[in-house]
This record gives structure tokens, C-alpha cells and sequence, in this order.
């Protein structure tokens, strides 16, 4: 009875947060599966490190073009159709890559398929969800959608890098297609697209406020934010260090941390513990970063985080020389950090651009923060093809994010200047 009661209480918004994060862990999850498979398919086509580089950039690159359109489609459509047609593509990419025998059909799945379909439940997804579902703890619950996305990526690499060792490459690809079916089951029962359809207030809110209808061009308005954001510095800024913060996280750290590890004779599900431990600190790392949104200038953590990121890994090349326990030293300190700018620069986006617009213009910014990615993706792939190492795309990594750190602060200038 009493915990009938407590469950009568919980404010329905919770729901759909476990909902959501379940679903962005997932799909985070598989779409890291190119990295697990870069050595295999090396192996059985004879496919080269710089093309399978490419794929996992193109891929990377529509992630995150497809951000924008996904927020007008999750305004006009409703959050649980959008989720359950992108899980349909996904599982559907999943389910045809075990007859591919071409690297361009590997593109088509993964780099052109697997990337829209994923991109349709990004970062973007969790923005509509925390701005829909809450109008109290809206930075707590970014952080959290934000880690499930980046935690999902790394926590899923070990199950998968196992059964890829153990059973080959194929029989992981059909294990996601089984835990996707799951998923959109999970979705088409229990998720609810915003408060008001249960007659329900946001939580925090006072009264149950109708949804604004979508109005526009899914195509055009996506486009039509873009225009008005690109007048404002504080978009381009934060455009800016975005673009530096995939370039140092899913592009460079999530791509090609593994095939780095098998250079120097670490196994691949050692490579993706590593990943997985990786994923756990961020599971704090971003949570708490979101926490810390919600009550101190976002502008400084933003500062502090790319700062920290650049540190860690100028300190890479050399714990990947020394040994596993200073790979762990590093794996600790930069999970805690991997994608912990993602709450302060929500925050910042929203208060500039308002909630209405938020999500397509934090869109715009998430495509940066891809274009970023899929340059690691490739180039970090081309010299490390070049040069035999990876140590030259990690220091200059380290190094660019000390730039997104002195950034942070012309954003805090900009953005003070317009509070004012």
C-alpha cells in the first residue's frame, strides 16, 4: 500500500526521465560499435584504419546535422514517435550490417543510416525532455540525459568488444538488435510526450500549461533559427568551443582510444574497460557538472572543464607508454570531465536564446560540436596511418582545448554583456 502511495506521488516527468536515459544509453551505446570494429573488419576485408576512419566521420558528422531538424520534428511529432522511428532505423542498420561484404556498404549503414537515426535521439532529445518534463532541476536533468548518452557510449564497448572477441563481429550486431526491439516496446508503452497530455504541471510548475504548437517548416525553421542565432556572438563562441569539445571527446578519445591501446598490444576488451570505467566517472562527472549549472556561473565551469580536458590529455601519450596504471590515472581524470561542458553551454544557450528556441539553436551548437568530431574521427585516423602513432593527434588535442578554455572566458564577457 505504501508503496502504491509513493508511486501515486512521483511526478510523472521521472518516468520519462528513466525512459530517456535508458533510450539515449542505448543508442549511445551502439553507436560505438565502429570503434570496437575497426580491428576486425581490418582484419577480415582488409579494409584500411583511414577508410574505416571515414565511415565513423560521416557518421559522426550527420549525428549531429540531423540535431536541429530532430528538435523540430520532436515539437511536431511528439517525443515518443521520433524515438520510436529512429530506434526503428537503427535496429534496421544493425540488422542488415552482418551481410555487408563492401566497405561503401559499411558507409551507407553506418555512416549515412546508423548516423541519422541516432542523431534523432542526441543531446537534442534530452533538452526537449528537460525543458518539456521540468521546470525546477532542469540542469540536474540535462547532466543527467547528457552522461546517459556519453556513459552509454563507453559502458556498452566491453559487453560488445566481448562478444565480438569471443563470438565475432556479427553475433554483437544481432545482440543490439535484441536489446533496440526491447527498448521500442519500453518507449511505445510507457513514454508520454509533455505533462500536459496527463493533465499534469511540469515538475516545479504550478499549473499544467498546453503545449505551444509547432508551426513552420520541419526543413525551413530549423534553418530560420540558425539565421537569427548567427547575429549573436555568444552562438558563435559557444558554436566554437563546442567544435573543440567533440574534437577531443567522441571524435578523437571515443574513436580511436582502442585502436591506440591494440598499438601497443592491449587487447581490445581491455582497451574498452578502460572505456567503461571512462563512462562511469562521467556518469558523475556530467551529473554533477549539471548539478553545478543549476547554481554557480556556467561561463567559469566551462572554463575549467576544457582547461582540465587539455591537461589530461597532453598527460595521455605517455600513460599509454607506462602502463595500466597510469592509463587508469588518466581514465579516471578524464571521465570526469568527457562531456561535462554539455549542462553549462544548455544553460547558456537557453538564458540567451530562450526555452522555445533553445532546443533547435543547442542543435546548431551540437552540429559543431560534430563537425569537431568527425575531423578527429578522420584525421586523427589519417596520421596515425602516416606517422605509425597517435601521440601527435592527442598532444595537439590537449592543446587546442586550452584555446576552448580562454573562449570560455570572451563567452562569460559576451554573455555578461547582455545580462546587462
Amino acid at each position: 500500500m505504501e508503496n502504491a502511495k509513493r508511486l501515486s506521488k512521483l511526478h510523472y516527468g521521472w518516468i520519462v526521465l528513466v525512459i530517456t536515459f535508458v533510450t539515449l544509453l542505448v543508442s549511445a551505446g551502439i553507436r560505438s560499435l565502429p570503434s570496437i570494429l575497426m580491428l576486425p573488419l581490418e582484419k577480415d576485408f582488409g579494409w584500411s584504419r583511414e577508410g574505416l576512419s571515414g565511415v565513423v566521420s560521416v557518421g559522426i558528422f550527420l549525428y549531429g546535422l540531423t540535431g536541429p531538424f530532430s528538435a523540430a520534428l520532436l515539437l511536431k511529432f511528439g517525443i515518443r514517435r521520433v524515438m520510436i522511428v529512429s530506434l526503428i532505423v537503427l535496429g534496421a542498420s544493425l540488422a542488415i550490417t552482418p551481410v555487408m561484404t563492401a566497405l561503401w556498404q559499411f558507409q551507407l549503414l553506418w555512416g549515412v543510416v546508423s548516423g541519422l537515426g541516432t542523431g534523432m535521439m542526441a543531446n537534442v532529445l534530452g533538452v526537449t525532455v528537460a525543458n518539456r518534463w521540468f521546470e525546477k532541476r532542469r540542469g540536474l536533468v540535462v547532466g543527467i540525459l547528457t552522461a546517459s548518452a556519453a556513459t552509454g557510449q563507453l559502458l556498452f564497448m566491453p559487453l560488445l568488444a566481448k562478444i565480438t572477441e569471443d563470438a565475432g563481429w556479427r553475433n554483437a550486431m544481432y545482440t543490439s538488435v535484441g536489446v533496440v526491439a526491447v527498448v521500442i516496446v519500453i518507449v511505445a508503452i510507457w513514454m508520454r510526450n509533455h505533462p500536459y497530455d496527463i493533465g499534469k504541471p511540469a515538475y516545479g510548475a504550478d499549473r499544467a500549461v498546453a503545449p505551444i504548437a509547432f508551426r513552420g517548416s520541419i526543413f525551413l525553421t530549423p534553418l530560420k533559427v540558425l539565421g537569427e542565432a548567427i547575429k549573436d556572438k555568444t552562438f558563435w563562441l559557444l558554436a566554437g568551443t563546442f567544435f573543440i569539445c567533440g574534437y577531443s571527446s567522441n571524435g578523437l578519445i571515443g574513436t580511436h582510444l582502442i585502436p591506440a591501446c591494440g598499438d601497443i598490444g592491449m587487447t581490445t576488451v581491455v582497451a574498452a574497460g578502460f572505456l567503461a570505467f571512462m563512462g562511469m566517472f562521467d556518469l558523475v562527472g556530467t551529473t554533477l557538472s549539471g548539478w553545478l549549472s543549476d547554481r554557480f556561473d556556467s561561463r567559469w565551469l566551462l572554463f575549467w572543464y576544457y582547461g582540465l580536458r587539455g591537461l589530461s590529455l597532453l598527460f595521455l601519450p605517455q600513460a599509454l607508454n607506462m602502463g595500466y596504471t597510469e592509463m587508469m590515472i588518466f581514465t579516471v581524470f578524464y571521465g570526469l570531465d568527457w562531456i561535462a561542458t554539455v549542462p553549462p553551454t544548455v544553460k547558456i544557450s537557453s538564458n540567451v536564446f530562450g526555452k522555445e528556441k533553445s532546443g533547435m539553436v543547442f542543435g546548431w551548437i551540437v552540429v559543431a560540436h560534430q563537425v569537431g568530431a568527425s575531423t578527429a574521427a578522420y584525421g586523427a585516423g589519417a596520421m596515425r596511418e602516416v606517422l605509425g602513432t597517435y601521440t601527435v593527434p592527442f598532444v595537439s588535442a590537449g592543446f587546442v582545448c586550452f584555446f576552448a578554455a580562454l573562449m570560455a572566458i570572451r563567452v562569460a564577457k559576451v554573455h555578461a554583456a547582455k545580462k546587462a
